[in-house]
């Protein structure tokens, strides 16, 4: 497992979005935060409801699939770097679209759970550059996590790209496809874990009688605090809780209770069946 450290990217490489959602949506706003030349980005949206907030807040080019069906294709046509976008279900549909148009030296990038290199494959045309990704959606504010897997015609230079792309607005793991599963639950869905977790603070403390907003509003800044505190070098989050956590005090006495009422295995068993549902996905497509 190979982890690379957020260094702005350098290369002038053309990029191609298609399909801009909440994942790769905040893939092209981490680059471009992280000072990647916007001129070298196009993006794809199937309607135009977004395009003028898109191209206002990243100035890339954006182009309509209602406007144009071959939007895709034109995208793609003079990229380097090719990012797949759309719903895990439409992934393969759209390596069958774009297969005759893209440089056989184009790196295709998928940001879709549960869709394999080898289904990817099936669908593009022999020996195109395949490289399985799993970013999160803090990428568009800097602090992302990525897991990286990469075909059998991926060269050193490619990965090294893809990698100084997402890095830029990240941290990047290079691992075994098998694991990426794994990294989904973890870090792909792990989001939605942090912001459950600031919910229920807040809905505890309305319970003890706070101001719904005032309750709000603590949750809200106290796991932002703590994810920056993580977010220092060589941050353990064990030492942290322990720093916090005095001997007989409040916060021991929270901590104990959640021990009791199994909080660890309650996350552990989410994660295990966030990963499980991808491989069923996996399966439902394949």
């Amino acid at each position: 497992m190979t982890s690379v450290q957020s260094t702005p990217p350098h290369a002038t490489n053309k990029l191609a979005f298609l399909g801009t959602g909440s994942m790769n949506g905040a893939v092209l706003r981490g680059i471009i935060a992280s000072g990647y030349d916007r001129t070298a980005v196009v993006a794809t949206l199937r309607s135009d409801a977004k395009a003028d907030d898109l191209r206002t807040e990243t100035g890339v080019t954006v182009l309509i699939g209602e406007q144009d069906p071959e939007a895709n294709i034109n995208a793609v046509k003079d990229a380097d770097v090719v990012f797949l976008g759309v719903k895990p279900v439409g992934i393969t549909a759209l390596c069958d679209q774009i297969r005759g148009s893209l440089k056989p030296t184009a790196v295709v990038v998928s940001v879709a759970a549960a869709i394999t290199i080898e289904m990817m494959a099936a669908h593009l045309e022999a020996g195109q550059p395949i490289v399985r990704s799993m970013p999160n959606t803090p990428l568009k504010v800097g602090s992302g996590a990525v897991g990286l897997s990469s075909g059998e015609f991926v060269t050193k230079e490619d990965l090294a790209a893809v990698v100084e792309l997402f890095s830029g607005s990240g941290v990047v793991h290079v691992v075994p496809e098998e694991q990426q599963n794994a990294v989904s639950a973890i870090s792909g869905s792990g989001p939605a874990y942090a912001f459950y977790l600031a919910e229920a603070m807040a809905a505890a403390g309305v319970e003890l009688g706070l101001d719904p907003a005032l309750a709000t509003d603590l949750a809200r800044a106290t796991v932002a605090g703590a994810g920056k505190m993580l977010a220092e070098a060589d941050a353990d989050p064990s030492a942290l809780r322990k720093a916090v956590t005095s001997p007989k005090g409040t916060t021991e006495q929270a901590l104990a209770t959640f021990d009791a009422e199994g909080m660890a295995k309650i996350v552990a068993h989410g994660a295990a069946a966030a990963a499980a549902r991808a491989a069923a996905i996996t399966k439902e497509l394949g």
